[in-house]
């Protein structure tokens, strides 16, 4: 089966599955939401960053964007889904990279929406304490929150293939960026800015005093997702459905 229709079978999946579109809406409106409540802070603080504020809702966002992409491939685990997806196409790595593509192309398309709406209220908000922001910050905010959100999505999808359960990899993943990453950042230095969610977020500063430039912290998020990604197609290759 040529690649195309695999393609369009795992975009329809994802369709009908009723909790994957919605944790897309949750990705539009957590992160909408949350940069507006952000956007009425106090910025008299001497480290408060115009960009990072009104970005700043993709922290609860990224979570809806990790339950998309874990879901999306958990679900071929539940009733023997996966037998049948592979009867369909006995080429696993075809049928991976089409499950893969079909979760990265509506996190981009849904994050790009989100980005610039999430920008929009924050900076209604900030008012003159946005004002330094220069066109071409705002567009890096907002093209690598999307692309940020969109790496999240696809770690979370790999590391699900890998240890074939939703539930594990939002166990995994969900405390790891919310509380041991923070505590990891203060007791390990700069070893920290290294791990994926630190890395990637560089990019939705203004300025920023790390080891890594915005795009070479994206980059590293992408190293991640990237190895997460051929972990996940290994173990589907070794493994039985």
């Amino acid at each position: 089966m040529q690649f195309a229709p695999v393609l369009r079978a795992e975009w329809l999946k994802i369709r009908t599955v009723r909790s994957l579109p919605g944790a897309l809406f949750a990705l539009f409106a957590a992160t909408t939401a949350f940069s507006a409540i952000a956007g009425a802070s106090d910025t008299s603080d001497p480290g408060f960053d115009p960009l990072f504020t009104a970005l700043s809702g993709v922290a609860p966002g990224q979570i809806a964007a990790i339950s998309f992409g874990a879901m999306a491939v958990s679900a071929e685990y539940h009733n023997g889904a996966l037998r049948l997806s592979l009867a369909a196409v006995p080429r696993r790595g075809r049928w991976f990279a089409a499950k893969a593509t079909a979760i990265a192309v509506p996190t981009l398309a849904v994050s790009l929406l989100t980005a610039p709406a999430a920008l929009l209220v924050a900076r209604a908000g900030l008012g003159e304490a946005a004002g330094g922001l220069t066109p071409a910050e705002q567009i890096r905010g907002v093209v690598g929150c999307a692309v940020y959100l969109t790496l999240m999505a696809l770690f979370a999808a790999g590391l699900a293939t890998l240890l074939r359960s939703g539930v594990a990899t939002l166990s995994l993943l969900i405390p790891f960026i919310l509380v041991v990453s923070f505590v990891i950042g203060d007791a390990a230095g700069t070893v920290a800015d290294f791990l994926p969610d630190r890395a990637g977020q560089v990019v939705l500063y203004e300025t920023h005093d790390g080891t890594l430039d915005p795009w070479p912290g994206l980059a590293v998020t992408a190293l991640w997702t990237a190895a997460a990604l051929v972990a996940g197609a290994w173990s589907l290759r070794r493994r039985d459905a």
